[in-house]
């Protein structure tokens, strides 16, 4: 076919070549952010085994001092070292990949630092959609090539270290340089199948997943030579009070303080409390727990404490903390909750007057409030609208305003089984049917309902990542994968929507992740 001659037509056919590579260059931002969702939940995932690693390197020091294991300690304990510095190595040289993998992607830096600039986001800014910059790095610069043959000297090396690992691991190590197989059924070179035209956030990624295999490596040696000397022990080495509260007499509005724990603990076994029926975070053995005085009379709070003691047996220790909430003089409106209404739930309020019932007339304005039940001193208050609402007591001809804050309820927790998200066994995981939503720390009975979610699959068990659609709360449709997962699989929940009591439906931020083992 023959040039054009005309430059217009020249100007043209130009612009249609600039535009089509253009968009074959396009990256949709859904997929960027998939891949940064997969990234940062290998990420999470890594740590959590550093954190696990740490634990056993520290028992087997320990055995290093103790008279009844220290002769077998002395023949593994520099094995695990000589897992943990092969691993360290291949884990910084991945790290070292990932930084000049940004700066081929063009990564904004300081001129005077030379630090890395961070966008609206506070993340490294660099251009995430990039199909040239692996290619360059992995393959121009043949750093895919020394990649596959580190990964290989390491696994090669970790086998090394005992030949009782040998035999243990030498098809289950997490280390695998088989390139998945392509569309067109046939399977190709490590670098060209990995990093060849790849978006430098995919290409991250995927650094990110030799990194997780890496520290799962090293948990599964270290772990083995830990049992070849004794199991890890629990020391008691803290002591603190049971139980105290901050008073025992308050005033509605007054704050009051719990706190629960064990007289003596083990730090690597920290006890379960519950008061008042929601789950309390343990610092030190400790839980603390606030709440706001309201209502008026006698009140009850129960305490509950998981715990095991030093011959590992579990135990429940039960306590009831009491106390009494005085009533002001005058009018007054005492939630029986907190200083809260909140939309989709009965809000229930005792309210106080100086004069007979009769003389007294109580009325609520804003955040779209009624009274839906009750009467005399005990309402049930419902709101529609997030804002202020007054409540209006008027005896003896006096109005006294009563100010509240209208909130929606809390987001939920999305649990699957016991688990909000982290490292969990691949055997409970693949065991429940259902992701769900749990609200925890609140007050109120409230339920709500998983409506819609995508589930994301990576791991040694999957050549690429999977994802699947949720339009309930049912992992059936997701069935497929999950009998795939295994230790070493990461599975990520992305787009989570869910309903609660006021009808509505929201998406809940910052969604879970699972690492199995």
């Amino acid at each position: 076919m023959a040039l054009p001659k005309e430059p217009r037509q020249k100007m043209i056919n130009m612009m249609y070549l600039v535009l089509t590579a253009m968009l074959a260059l396009n990256v949709s931002s859904e997929i960027l952010n998939a891949f940064k969702v997969v990234d940062k939940s290998l990420q999470n995932s890594s740590s959590n085994i550093t954190i696990a690693n740490n634990t056993l390197y520290k028992s087997l020091k320990d055995k290093l001092d103790d008279p009844k294991s220290a002769a077998t300690a002395q023949i593994w304990e520099p094995k695990a070292e000589k897992a943990q510095a092969l691993s360290n190595q291949m884990n910084d040289y991945i790290e070292h990949l990932k930084k000049d993998l940004k700066v081929a992607a063009e990564l904004k830096v300081d001129k005077t630092t030379g630090n890395p600039l961070l966008d609206k986001n506070g993340n490294e800014d660099f251009m995430e959609g990039n199909l040239e910059a692996s290619t360059r790095l992995f393959d121009t610069q043949g750093k895919g090539k020394d990649l596959e043959t580190k990964l290989l000297a390491y696994r090669q090396a970790m086998l090394a270290i005992d030949t009782e690992i040998a035999v243990k691991f030498a098809k289950t190590l997490p280390i695998d340089i088989d390139p998945p197989i392509g569309q067109d059924g046939k399977k190709k070179e490590f670098t060209a199948a990995y990093f060849h035209m790849t978006p430098t956030v995919a290409a991250l990624t995927i650094l990110s997943k030799f990194q997780n295999n890496v520290k799962n490596a090293e948990n599964q040696v270290v772990s083995y030579i830990h049992s070849k000397i004794g199991e890890v022990k629990l020391k008691i080495d803290k002591f603190d009070a049971l139980v105290g509260q901050s008073s025992n007499y308050l005033m509605p509005g007054d704050e009051l303080t719990i706190t629960a724990g064990i007289g003596a603990y083990s730090s690597a076994a920290i006890p379960i409390i519950s008061i008042n029926g929601s789950s309390v975070q343990t610092v030190e053995g400790q839980g603390i727990y606030k709440t706001t005085a309201t209502g008026s009379g006698p009140h009850k709070i129960s305490v509950v404490i998981h715990y095991k003691d030093q011959q590992n047996v579990e135990q429940v220790s039960t306590k009831d903390i009491e106390y009494t909430v005085g009533t002001p003089g005058g009018a007054a409106v005492m939630p029986d909750k907190m200083m809260v209404f909140y939309i989709g739930v009965d809000n229930p309020v005792t309210i106080g007057s100086p004069t007979g019932w009769d003389k007294t007339t109580v009325t609520i304005n804003g955040g779209g409030g009624s009274f839906t039940s009750g009467s005399g001193s005990n309402r049930i208050v419902r709101v529609t609208e997030v804002g202020d609402a007054t409540i209006n007591v008027t005896a003896n001809g006096k109005t006294s305003p009563f100010k509240f804050r209208v909130k929606t309820i809390p987001d939920p927790i999305i649990k699957v089984g016991p688990s909000a998200g982290g490292k969990m066994q691949s055997v409970v995981f693949k065991s429940q049917p259902f992701v769900r939503a749990d609200l925890e720390h609140f007050d109120f009975q409230a339920n709500f309902s998983v409506t819609g979610a995508t589930m994301y699959f990576t791991g040694p068990q999957f050549r690429n990542t999977v994802s699947v659609t949720l339009t309930s709360g049912s992992m059936a449709p997701a069935k497929q994968y999950l009998d795939q997962c295994g230790p070493g699989s990461a599975v990520i929940f992305d787009n989570i929507k869910v309903v609660g009591p006021d009808g509505k439906t929201r998406t809940i931020q910052n969604p879970p992740g699972f690492s199995l083992f």
